[in-house]
């Protein structure tokens, strides 16, 4: 601030020499006649604000370039990183563009690293924990990749552009010493912890001109690195394109999704014996702007490989429970295999039915065949987590994984749910009739109800009545729909 009001004095006297010297000149003109001293005078003057001029010039610049830095300096620190230190995500993604837009011939190479386990160890040694291991990742790529540019673009999630680099060997190497390092073991949370990465890298103009499409083809190798087992270097590779881009992209855009209400439950009765709605289950549409609907089964596999199984999992139940007041039944909700797998699930599913206010039995949970043959510590503790909630397990598409009947004896449920396929050759094929009559059975010596789903026609639905059904699901007596088309339909 000093340097900036000496600048300015210089100036001033400046001006004041300038319009003395030219006060002086015209004094002589007019006197007609050139006095020898003041052409003295008027030269000093001239001399010295020439002097003047060009330290005040010097002081300006010097001033000015000094200025800048520190504006550079102010400006870079606040597009950091308040954790790592590394660049926030918006100015990270400002400087790749400089390097790699379409017509630039500057190469680049682009990493894409995702940190292993990060959830876990959060989970397991405190959020603290997690801070320091990112603090640690952040601070070795810097050591690993020093000229490199570095940004962090979520929890876990960190870009590193090399300029320069148009070598594909030398940067997967670069990423495996990343790696390599990381393993080495530091002091976490008061105990040594070895910490991993998955690493998906493109080169540009190689692979990609364009920001965007470098970041989504070092994405899809990051993926394959992931599916293939974490800690490791993936590079791209044009056979990725394909399958894998289109799985991105419906995670991309099922994200987009959840954040824009794109989705939308639809509800398909269940009838009693007596033929009236004794419940609903909820089926989740998705009803993409642009490809129009979309069925589950393309994304719902796609969710369970990622964190937004979870997500969809909590907006399908806070949505069934606020459409309960409508329905006026209880009502039916899918659970993922990868949910139950999840430590804490039964105790977020509480949290949430808690909030929402709802009586928990209003609510069933419907998990697949599956899901008791294989189920461990994990699953087991959270199924009877879930009952001792107050709500109910039933077991959906029964039949389907050709299941032995035996293993119902240690899996404690309410509702066994007939697959559709028992239900399809039920008129056909004997050995399907004695297998829908053996389940009745079974159901009502365990105390439990049945529910034959793929009702399509009345001859089914007489035989499984005589078979012993408790219930009935299927097109022939309702299908699946939305609740305003169901509240309508209910007035009428």
């Amino acid at each position: 601030m000093l340097s900036n009001y000496r600048s300015i004095a210089i100036l001033v006297a400046l001006s004041f020499l300038a319009a003395v010297a030219t006060a002086l000149l015209l004094v002589s003109r007019v006197a007609d006649r050139l006095d020898p001293f003041m052409i003295l005078v008027v030269a000093a003057l001239s001399a010295l604000g020439l002097v003047g001029l060009i330290a005040g010039h010097r002081t300006i610049r010097r001033d000015l370039l000094r200025s800048a830095r520190t504006t550079r300096a102010v400006m870079a620190s606040v597009h950091r990183d308040a954790l790592t230190g590394v660049f926030t995500r918006s100015y990270f993604m400002e400087a790749l563009r400089n390097d790699v837009h379409h017509g630039s011939d500057k190469s680049l190479g682009y990493l894409l690293l995702d940190m292993d386990n990060l959830k876990v160890l959060n989970d397991g040694a405190g959020h603290a924990a997690g801070d320091a291991a990112l603090t640690h990742l952040a601070k070795t790529i810097g050591i690993v990749m020093p000229g490199a540019v570095v940004g962090r673009l979520g929890g876990d999630e960190f870009g590193i552009a090399i300029p320069g680099c148009d070598n594909r060997g030398a940067l997967r190497r670069l990423g495996e010493e990343l790696l390599r390092r990381l393993d080495q073991p530091v002091n976490v949370a008061g105990r040594p912890t070895r910490l991993s990465a998955t690493i998906g890298l493109a080169l540009a103009p190689a692979d990609a001109t364009d920001v965007d499409d470098l970041i989504a083809k070092a994405d899809l190798a990051l993926y394959k690195g992931k599916k293939a087992g974490r800690r490791q270097v993936v590079a791209f590779d044009p056979d990725m394109l394909g399958d894998e881009r289109h799985r991105r992209f419906i995670e991309r855009e099922l994200r987009a999704a959840l954040l824009m209400d794109e989705l939308e439950l639809h509800y398909q009765p269940v009838f009693g014996a007596d033929m009236r709605v004794r419940s609903h289950e909820a089926l989740l549409r998705w009803k993409h702007t642009v490809r129009g609907m979309i069925p589950p089964a393309q994304f719902i596999a796609i969710a369970e490989e990622s964190d937004l199984i979870d997500k969809l999992g909590e907006w399908v139940l806070r949505r069934a429970c606020a459409d309960l007041e409508t329905l006026r039944t209880p009502v039916a909700v899918n659970v993922s295999p990868a949910q139950l797998r999840r430590s804490d699930f039964a105790r977020q599913l509480g949290l949430v039915v808690e909030e929402m206010g709802v009586d928990p039995g209003m609510l069933i949970v419907e998990v697949t065949e599956t899901v008791p043959m294989v189920a461990g510590a994990v699953e087991q503790a959270n199924l009877d987590a879930i009952r001792a909630l107050g709500l109910k397990v039933a077991i959906d598409d029964f039949g389907a994984g050709h299941a032995s009947l035996q293993y119902l004896r240690g899996f404690a449920f309410d509702i066994i749910k007939i697959d559709r396929t028992y239900i399809a050759n039920l008129g056909d094929n004997r050995i399907d009739a004695m297998i829908v009559g053996a389940i009745c059975d079974i159901a009502r010596s365990l105390k439990v109800d049945v529910i034959a789903e793929g009702v399509e026609t009345e001859a089914q639905l007489d035989m499984l009545r005589r078979a012993g059904c408790s219930a009935f699901q299927g097109y022939l007596l309702g299908r699946p729909a939305p609740l305003k088309r169901l509240a309508v339909a209910d007035a009428a």
